[in-house]
This record gives C-alpha cells, sequence and structure tokens, in this order.
C-alpha cells in the first residue's frame, strides 16, 4: 500500500463530507491491512463559508495550519464533469484544480450517498440497528439499497458477491439521483400535500415530501385539513416538537413523513431488486425510536402482489455516526490502493 503520511505502513487523508447544511472534516489513516480510523470531526456550516476552499482553510487553520497531502470529497450531488455543482448549496468544485487549490498530491471525489454505501458495505453487524422486516443480518450477497433523509434525499446501491475479504469478497457502489423520481402519493393526505407542493413545483420529487426540510409541507398540510392557521416555523423546531410530542400536529407530521420514507424505501428495493436496505442520515437516526412505533414497515412493504417478497426483505439503520466521512476514506481506498 502507497504512503501518504508519516507512519510508516500507514496512509494518511482528510476525509470530508459535505451536505446541503453542512461540511465535515476529520483527519483518517488508513493501515496495511486496509482498516480506517477517523479522528474527531470538524462540522462547519457551508452558508457560513463562501466556497469550499475557504472552509478547506478554516478546517487547516483549526488543525495547526498543516495537513495530509490526501483528501477524499463526498459530495451531495452528482460528480461528473469538470466542474461539480451541489444540489443544495451554492459551492462548486472543479476535480482538476484540487491538487493547486487543496494543496494535496492525491485525491477522490465520490458521491455522498456513494460514501455512505462504502461505509455500509465495510461496517461491523453490531453497527446496524433493525428498523423493519426479517431480523436477520444483512445479506452478504446481492444488492444493498441505501437511501437517508437529510436536506436533500441520498440514495444509492451496493452489490457484494457474499465472499469473504481478503478471500475473493468484492462489492461495487453506484451512485444514483434516485431522490429526484417522481413522487407517488398513496392516500388522500398525500394527494393535499403534492397538491400544495405542485402549487410551487410543476414537478414533485420524491425528496420534496422525504427530506429533513420537507416536514414544513407535511405540516402546513395537515394544520390546513385541521383547519388550523399556524405560524411561520422552521423545519428544526417542527423535528423538535415532533419528535418531543410538544405539538400534536408535528407529531402527526413526523409520523405522515416516516410513512412516505417507508414507500420511498420500499420502491428504492423494487427498483434495485434488493435483498436488504440501509437507512442511513442522522435524521434517520434521531427519528428511529418513532420509525419504528409508526406505519414505516407496512407502508415499506404495500407494494400489492409483491407485498410477501418485500416482507422478507430486512432493513436497517447503519448507527455508525459518521458514515459519510467513514466511506469518504474507504472510497479513496479502493480508488488509491486495490
Amino acid at each position: 500500500m502507497s504512503n501518504s503520511g508519516s507512519n510508516a505502513g500507514s496512509t494518511e487523508l482528510v476525509a470530508v463530507d459535505i451536505g446541503g447544511t453542512h461540511a465535515r472534516f476529520a483527519l483518517a489513516s488508513v493501515d496495511d491491512q486496509g482498516h480506517i480510523t477517523l479522528d474527531e470531526p470538524v462540522t462547519l456550516h457551508t452558508s457560513d463559508h463562501g466556497s469550499f476552499q475557504l472552509a478547506w482553510q478554516a478546517f487547516r487553520e483549526r488543525m495547526g495550519g498543516t495537513l495530509p497531502d490526501a483528501i477524499s470529497i463526498a459530495i451531495a450531488g452528482p460528480v461528473g464533469g469538470d466542474v461539480i455543482r451541489f444540489t443544495n448549496n451554492p459551492w462548486i468544485i472543479r476535480p482538476a484544480m484540487i491538487p493547486e487549490k487543496m494543496g494535496v498530491s492525491r485525491y477522490t471525489v465520490v458521491n455522498d450517498f456513494a460514501a455512505v454505501a462504502y461505509a455500509v458495505a465495510l461496517a461491523p453487524e453490531d453497527q446496524f440497528l433493525h428498523l423493519a422486516g426479517p431480523d436477520v443480518p444483512l445479506p452478504t450477497s446481492g444488492t444493498l439499497s441505501v437511501l437517508g433523509p437529510g436536506t436533500g434525499l441520498g440514495v444509492a446501491h451496493l452489490w457484494r458477491n457474499g465472499l469473504p475479504h481478503g478471500k475473493g469478497g468484492f462489492y461495487h457502489v453506484q451512485a444514483t439521483e434516485g431522490g429526484h423520481v417522481d413522487y407517488a402519493p398513496l392516500d388522500l393526505i398525500e394527494d393535499a400535500i403534492l397538491a400544495r407542493l405542485r402549487k410551487r413545483h410543476n414537478r414533485v420529487s420524491v425528496e420534496r415530501v422525504v427530506s429533513g426540510p420537507a416536514i414544513v409541507d407535511i405540516y402546513q398540510t395537515l394544520a390546513a385539513m385541521e383547519t388550523r392557521a399556524v405560524h411561520d416555523v422552521t423545519d428544526v423546531e417542527l423535528w423538535t416538537a415532533g419528535t418531543s410530542h410538544s405539538d400534536p400536529l408535528a407529531a402527526a407530521a413526523v409520523d405522515r413523513f416516516c410513512l412516505s420514507l417507508g414507500s420511498a424505501a420500499g420502491d428504492y428495493a423494487l427498483a434495485h431488486g434488493a435483498s436488504g436496505v440501509v437507512i442511513a442520515g442522522g435524521l434517520g437516526y434521531r427519528i428511529r425510536e418513532t420509525i419504528l412505533s409508526s406505519g414505516f414497515s407496512e407502508r415499506f412493504c404495500a407494494k400489492g402482489r409483491f407485498a410477501s417478497m418485500m416482507a422478507q426483505i430486512p432493513v436497517k439503520l447503519i448507527t455508525h455516526p459518521q458514515p459519510g466521512l467513514f466511506g469518504a476514506a474507504a472510497a479513496y481506498v479502493r480508488e488509491h490502493h486495490q
């Protein structure tokens, strides 16, 4: 294995995970067996910095002015082309300029949910929480769908050949923009959510309903159905009120969100031919108890003639504290050391 750090037999790099709201940085070390260790992450708000380069400089200053000369960046959006534009923040990155602008010799750029799928591939069984379906480990062969709501809705899938690592074991990660497929309502309440969104968007994608900010439209739709006047409220306030049950209407909106998440997760499993599904992201972890007590599982299986097949698919929540950063480092190892 190549060595870009100061310790013999190890590689040092900076792992970066950039979403619509936050940019997370962590120093990462990879030993000669491919085991990844992350230092404590540093989280910056994307709105506080005019560009990724400026955020990078702020992180470097926090680290004393010196960083490893390798970087792996997980990005919330498509990563092909000469210019990368983020889906939910105004930054742009030109990959060809990364060595010069960041002062590194090697780099990897990967979609953020591809990075999460890399983390899923390597995470041990005890880092998965059971949500729905049979309470069995995730299958080691076939396809796993990976999705997670945050500022947007990330979707990827992962294929594994069923053999152990080091004994012919192989996996392949595929990034997608699955969060932007069409939204399909299943009942009159979701018809009303769609009608509300159609007033602002000619085309309504799943991400408009299954993402952190979407809780506002869900809440306001329910309020209109109850003929209740509500004041302007942020998505952060609604998630807090809904998960704490301090506001029954907000709690109902969170429950409704879980139904839509279940429907979407089942749709992706069908589309990917998946034998397992993993929910990721901080929001999913935050509402895990609500997911378990909601109709998530029933909605996941509500696929008509395929309901019995869907009921046999295990659905898990990855509990690794930083799957995007861990997966970014894993993607770097895959690109540069294998």
